[in-house]
């Protein structure tokens, strides 16, 4: 890296809208002397049925923010955003941070699992990257991937619609779709599909697997961090949370997806 970087400098975490807190979460509770800085750029949700472009823009924007809040890792809680922005991201800003998406790790445990038929959900615009099918082909060619844009669910999860019948009937109809017979594994490729998890297990069965990226990204966040020697060993400071655009129903809606109320602060980036 061309900064020298230090291990109390804090964790950047972006995503869409709040659906990333789910992998905030999971770094508070894993990795919790680690700091947290987290923007949600809510102006924009969803990215799922944005350009790639417009993506790229959004997400280079966002990243200047963090990385001049000393963030010494980003970590990209958004499967749009990973798909459309991540090389870019790490060509544009060399050395000055830990760049980390949530696509690589979760394809990288599908992948040492040498299924022989899979399934992927996600939103339009991770859907339409092909991003999924085309690293796991790469690397398992044998594999089939059967994938399905979903773009109910994020907006639905967002407004409280889970664990209750309006969901049970969106996950039915979608994955009723003939292309997911015979799958062993369905993977969500949308960081605010763990919510769901439960209701989709349980359509499924038991014979199939059901996977999201949060554990595989947190291994490789920790892997990283480790391997640089960056993992903080003391006190932290308080997390921050950071939103393009303030609504009262956004901060309610945050303890869905962290586990406890969160102040949100209006950051007006654009």
């Amino acid at each position: 890296m061309t900064k020298t970087p230090h291990k109390k400098q804090p964790i950047g975490v972006f995503d869409s809208g709040i659906g990333g807190l789910t992998v905030a979460n999971a770094i508070n509770r894993y990795l919790p002397k680690e700091e947290i800085i987290y923007f949600g750029d809510t102006a924009h949700l969803p990215y799922g049925d944005k350009s790639a472009d417009a993506i790229r823009y959004y997400c280079l924007k966002i990243v200047k923010f963090l990385l001049e809040r000393d963030c010494k890792m980003i970590v990209i809680a958004c499967n749009s955003a990973s798909s459309a922005a991540y090389n870019v991201l790490v060509d544009f800003f060399p050395g000055e941070a830990i760049f980390v998406n949530v696509v690589d790790p979760l394809v990288a445990g599908v992948v040492e699992k040498n299924y022989r038929k899979i399934g992927v959900i996600a939103t339009k615009a991770t859907i339409r990257s092909d991003v999924y099918q085309r690293k796991l082909r790469e690397l398992q060619p044998g594999l089939k991937v059967a994938a399905l844009a979903t773009p109910l669910l994020a907006p639905m999860i967002e407004e409280g619609y889970f664990d209750n019948r309006v969901s049970q009937v969106v996950i039915e109809t979608y994955l009723s779709n003939k292309a997911f017979e015979d799958i062993e594994a369905l993977l969500l490729a949308c960081t605010h599909y763990p919510l769901i998890q439960t209701d989709i297990a349980d359509f499924l069965g038991e014979g199939v697997e059901v996977l999201d990226s949060t554990l595989f990204t947190i291994r490789d966040i920790e892997n990283k961090l480790r391997k640089q020697d960056l993992l903080n060993d003391e006190k932290k400071n308080a997390h921050q949370f950071y939103v393009s655009d303030y609504t009262q129903s956004f901060e309610e809606t945050t303890r869905l997806f962290y586990n406890e109320h969160l102040q949100l602060d209006h950051y007006a980036i654009w």
